[in-house]
């Protein structure tokens, strides 16, 4: 799927944040009320909340609002292009249409869309209507994994920040979530939280920072991948040339038996504990083991076109530095970090990338087979089909960052 980047909505100033905004606005601009709510069905809605009852007793309360213009009380659901910059307190929470008719709390408050906004509308919320909400769910709500979804207002489109943002853009395009959105909510705060907990294990901000500073130095990617990566490039690019599968085996076993003798021979330090010899023929199998998988892999990734057929990985750090890029934003979508911080995570994610890499068709080649060689086992599931569906988006739509922003 492809979502084209946000247009001029109207004859006015305003533009569309995005595609949601501007599917809202051109619908409410001819009085179609269905297509408003079809759009509405499409999309996360998002409200405010406390954030200490949430995090104390998992309580998610909806807070009305007196509004004159209805003669009401309403409550405000904002679009993602209208979130603004998270702060500690209040939070934002997500639902799709069909959940929010099933939570509603009250049948005489109104349902208010980005109020104060040109996409603004209001509306009643009897169980009637909350009926009829669901329907347009139902028929609307599409799927939103595999979408290049850009911020054409809120999110920079160039310059460093932006190439930092874009380092991530694999992930981003296979969430279908906004591949420049610096100012970060993702799914909701709650949303946010779990997975950083259920995937990363991280539930303050100590944990964070540890963990997004070992992904800016390239320390969660295994030194074993780096090692044989290093070593057939090294012969790849000698003099000699002495390029191919036996070298690469050869030279990787010998390399790897000379520093595990020196290893094994160097005598302890005072008060270092005694520790259990490598056992070298052990290693050397699991690295032999190892470049068969990455010669499988390439050769997969060339019969897709991922990358060339003369090319190779040179190397796999690209999996740490993606996501880095989108740790910063998961910790502030978390409430663990502040915008500033994410910024500047963001513009080290980008230079340590262009440091490593040439372009990049390049850097998205390192960061699958990082995701494969950790997730997949040679199954070439989901964990490879959904790369390589994000790349093939990110390498030929024309508002990919990949296609706008220079790699150096």
């Amino acid at each position: 799927m492809r979502t084209e980047p946000p247009a001029q909505a109207g004859s006015g100033s305003w533009q569309a944040p995005s595609d949601v905004e501007r599917a809202l606005y051109e619908a409410k601009s001819r009085d179609d009320w269905p297509a408003y709510f079809d759009a509405l069905g499409d999309t996360w809605l998002y409200h405010a909340t406390p954030r200490y009852p949430l995090d104390a007793v998992g309580e998610c309360s909806f807070t009305p609002y007196w509004n004159a213009q209805t003669s009401t009380y309403c409550v405000a659901m904002l679009t993602p292009g209208m979130l603004p910059v998270p702060v500690a307190d209040p939070v934002y929470v997500s639902k799709h249409l069909r959940a929010l008719a099933a939570s509603w709390p009250d049948d005489n408050w109104w349902l208010a869309v980005n109020p104060g906004t040109p996409c603004e509308a209001y509306f009643p919320a009897s169980m009637a209507h909350r009926a009829v909400w669901r329907q347009h769910f139902e028929r609307s709500w599409q799927p939103k994994h595999g979408t290049l979804r850009v911020l054409g207002v809120g999110g920079p489109l160039h310059g460093p920040v932006a190439h930092g943002l874009a380092c991530c853009a694999l992930m981003f395009v296979n969430n279908g979530q906004p591949w420049n959105s610096i100012a970060h909510h993702g799914t909701g705060y709650d949303d946010e939280k779990h997975l950083l907990e259920r995937w990363w294990g991280i539930t303050d901000r100590a944990e964070w920072q540890k963990c997004l500073e070992r992904l800016l130095r390239g320390d969660m990617v295994s030194s074993r991948w780096e090692f044989v990566l290093r070593v057939r490039d090294t012969l790849r690019t000698s003099p000699a040339h002495a390029s191919g599968p036996v070298p690469w085996r050869e030279v990787t076993e010998t390399l790897a038996r000379e520093r595990l003798d020196r290893l094994n021979a160097a005598p302890e330090g005072p008060g270092e504990p005694d520790e259990t010899e490598v056992d070298t023929d052990s290693e050397v199998e699991a690295l032999q083991d190892l470049i068969g998988r990455i010669m499988r892999y390439e050769s997969r990734f060339r019969a897709d076109g991922l990358i060339g057929e003369d090319a190779y990985v040179r190397s796999a750090l690209a999996w740490d530095y993606g996501r880095a890029s989108g740790m910063a934003r998961w910790g502030q979508g978390a409430r663990l970090c502040e915008l500033h911080e994410t910024e500047q995570a963001v513009l080290r994610a980008g230079r340590v990338s262009q440091a490593t890499y040439d372009s990049w068709e390049e850097f998205s080649a390192g960061y699958v087979l990082g995701r494969c060689l950790h997730f997949d086992q040679e199954k070439f599931g989901d964990w490879y089909e959904d790369m390589l569906s994000a790349h093939r988006i990110l390498t030929t739509d024309q508002a990919s960052p990949w296609l706008n922003i220079p790699f150096k």
